[in-house]
């Protein structure tokens, strides 16, 4: 009997600014737990008091105010309890250069580990739709006709469209290149390869993966050996969900 497959937990902070290396803080968290065929199935939402310095733009962006955070739960209590609902589910984020690192810091600051790996939709969607004109969340989410939030910079909000477009990414990748499980370990690996080399590395997934109904197995050449993407340019945080 086959066990289920574990969660991926899609995560998304809003900030006080663009780097906790510089003392910027989170002010909200949000994830949502999606299954193996992406489907929402758990959902965790806070605000987080910090004590933090909103600059004025960043309530502009957000809609989240002092007065807002004033009563909301301390920082730490809510990232230990987002690190009881996330477990030991591998990540994913818009970006996660950005949100991965708020994750570690906010962590640290609670006395917890961080040992979650991430993939990014950003570095996925540049691979798997290089059509598109931009591969901000909003523009990309729009691209594919996926579903929109109304309010956008809003950490839930922002994590359900991460969330749909992880979902469609994978659905992609079942009927595009066969992939019957595309799980976090393949995101993981095609978010390093060079789009030269997808093919290759999505065909030797497709060799080892069971063969989906009606569909027969294609022969698999060797993995993607070429050089990884190149980082997020650092100004891109804030503008990932545009």
């Amino acid at each position: 009997m086959s066990t289920p497959a574990q969660p991926i937990a899609v995560i998304d902070f809003e900030t006080t600014g663009m780097s906790p290396g510089q003392g910027a803080r989170a002010t909200e968290v949000a994830i949502v737990l999606v299954d193996r065929d992406g489907r929402a199935v758990d959902r965790f939402q806070s605000l987080m008091k910090t004590g933090a310095w909103i600059p004025p733009f960043i309530t502009q962006l957000t809609g989240i105010t002092p007065a807002m955070l004033e009563t909301a739960p301390p920082a730490d209590a809510v990232m230990r309890e987002a690190a009881r609902f996330v477990g030991s589910a591998p990540m994913v984020a818009h970006n996660a250069s950005f949100d991965s690192r708020f994750w570690a810091a906010e962590l640290a600051l609670a006395g917890l580990p961080a040992p979650h790996a991430f993939a990014c939709t950003v570095l996925l969607s540049r691979r798997m739709y290089p059509e598109a004109a931009s591969h901000q969340l909003g523009r990309i989410v729009a691209h594919l006709g996926l579903p929109r939030a109304e309010r956008a910079h809003r950490a839930l909000a922002d994590a359900e469209m991460a969330a749909a477009l992880l979902g469609r990414i994978q659905q992609d990748l079942r009927t595009r290149f066969r992939i019957a499980d595309p799980g976090h370990a393949l995101l993981s690996a095609l978010q390093r390869c060079a789009r030269k080399g997808m093919d290759k590395l999505l065909a030797q997934h497709a060799a080892h993966s069971l063969p989906l109904p009606g569909m027969a197995q294609p022969p698999g050449p060797a993995a993607c050996g070429t050089a990884p993407d190149r980082p997020l340019p650092g100004g891109a945080a804030l503008a990932r969900q545009a």
